[in-house]
Formats: C-alpha cells, sequence, structure tokens
C-alpha cells in the first residue's frame, strides 16, 4: 500500500514546506493540503523537489471564515467568487504539480444549490482539463459539516454523471462514507470506477486509523484486492502528536 500525508492535520504546527519534509523523512509516499495559499507556491514546489514527493491534491478556499463558510461552488449568487477560488486552486496546481484540485460545495440545500454547483463543476472541469487535472467532489457527514450541501455517495454519483466530464472524480473519504453510510468495502467496490481519490481515518474519532468502529485492515485489503494502486490520503488528527502515532503504516498492511 501506498500513502498520503494529509498536511492539513498531519504536522500541522510546520510550515508546509517542512511539513512535506517530514512526511518524507516519514515514509509517506505523497503528500496533500487543504489550503495552502498563505506559503508561496515556489516554496511548495521546492520541497516537493527535494523530497521527491508528489503534491496529490488541494481544495478551494472556503469563503467567508468570520461566517462559518466551508466552501462556494453550490451557493447561488456566489458564481464569480466560486469560479475566482477555482481559477486561483488551478494555478496554484499548475505551479506544484498537484494532479487533483477537491471544489467545495459549501453550506446549501435545494435545486438552485444544485444547478449551481453542476455549473460551477462543469466549469472546473473543462478548465482543468488541459492541465491534467482532476476536479474532486467530496461528501461530508452531516454531524462534522451540518446543512453541507454534498451529503452521500449516490448525490455524487448523480451530479458526476449529470456534469458528463472525464475529469470530474469523487473523493471516497471512508470516514465520512463509513459515518453517513457504512458498508465501506462494498460501497469501496462499486464506486471504483468514478473514485479519484481514497482518504482515511478512524470512526468516529478521525484519528489513526488503528482503533475506532471500522477495520482499516479489512479495508486496505479490499483497495488493494481491487486494484487500486494509487496512494491513500491519511487526513486524520493526530491523538499525541504525528510521529508518536505513525506504526499503524507497518501494522495495518
Amino acid at each position: 500500500m501506498k500513502f498520503s500525508a494529509n498536511l492539513g492535520f498531519l504536522w500541522s504546527e510546520l510550515s508546509l514546506p517542512d511539513a512535506i519534509r517530514a512526511a518524507k523523512s516519514a515514509g509517506f509516499d505523497a503528500v496533500e493540503c487543504h489550503w495552502p495559499y498563505a506559503i508561496p507556491a515556489k516554496e511548495v514546489k521546492q520541497a516537493l523537489d527535494e523530497t521527491g514527493l508528489a503534491m496529490l491534491g488541494l481544495n478551494t478556499v472556503r469563503g467567508d471564515l468570520d461566517n462559518g463558510e466551508n466552501g462556494l461552488a453550490a451557493l447561488p449568487g456566489r458564481e464569480h467568487e466560486a469560479r475566482a477560488a477555482i481559477d486561483q486552486a488551478l494555478q496554484y496546481a499548475q505551479v506544484i504539480g498537484a494532479v487533483n484540485v477537491h471544489v467545495m460545495a459549501g453550506f446549501a440545500t435545494g435545486d438552485e444549490a444544485h444547478r449551481t454547483f453542476v455549473d460551477n463543476l462543469r466549469y472546473a472541469a473543462e478548465s482543468a482539463a488541459s492541465m491534467g487535472v482532476t476536479i474532486l467532489i467530496e461528501p461530508l457527514n452531516h454531524y462534522d459539516a451540518p446543512d453541507y450541501f454534498l451529503q452521500g455517495s449516490k448525490q455524487a454519483v448523480e451530479i458526476i454523471e449529470e456534469v458528463a466530464e472525464d475529469n470530474l472524480k469523487l473523493m471516497f473519504d471512508c470516514y465520512h462514507l463509513q459515518i453517513m453510510e457504512g458498508d465501506v468495502g462494498r460501497r469501496l467496490t462499486s464506486l471504483l470506477p468514478i473514485i479519484g481519490h481514497i482518504q482515511f481515518a478512524s470512526v468516529p474519532g478521525r484519528s489513526e486509523p488503528d482503533c475506532g468502529e471500522l477495520s482499516y485492515r479489512h479495508i486496505f485489503k479490499v483497495i488493494k484486492e481491487q486494484g487500486y494502486n494509487a496512494p491513500l490520503g491519511a487526513e486524520y488528527k493526530p491523538r499525541n502528536g504525528t510521529d508518536t502515532g505513525l506504526s499503524w503504516m507497518q501494522d495495518l498492511v
């Protein structure tokens, strides 16, 4: 198995370039991040070149943090901001060589929000196609993100089919989907053709994958048996510091 360190949570006390170096030292095969925009892209690229790690992906900005926003792409009337966020993410991704951009939907409901999200995803996918970048959408669970527009795999599948762009894929986060739907092993197998990236964390604690209600020894075995060989995203919140909790990388595979 190959693993990607999500540097939004792992080594979060370090600068992004230093976190990349820490991930390399710890034996990760790749890295990914949330919102790197405060760090000049050339500094991130330098750290990636130095370590030889690939940056798998980043997120579009959340919007107005003071008002608790968590994405813009499904917000009617905010299309200009949403597309500016998509442009920003794609430009940053191009500089650092990131292969995925997660377009965050935000808090919204209803048919108009659906149409807005679909239109913005078409814009994102068409803009990203010439760069060789995949656009990802990710259902978030309703405990951590109440009223987030995208809340389940069925809804995500319907949107991907409606947008009908080859470079629009599902970010399958085992943590979120176990909370909302369960049956993660079978769901992974059935959705594999449209999965662009897989992430994991323990459930319900969102810590290292060596505890909780979901057996990652089994899930990793299912993923391997399906022939999926891209790095899996370790997007968890360490219990007692990142370095002290990495034994799962050997114990669960």
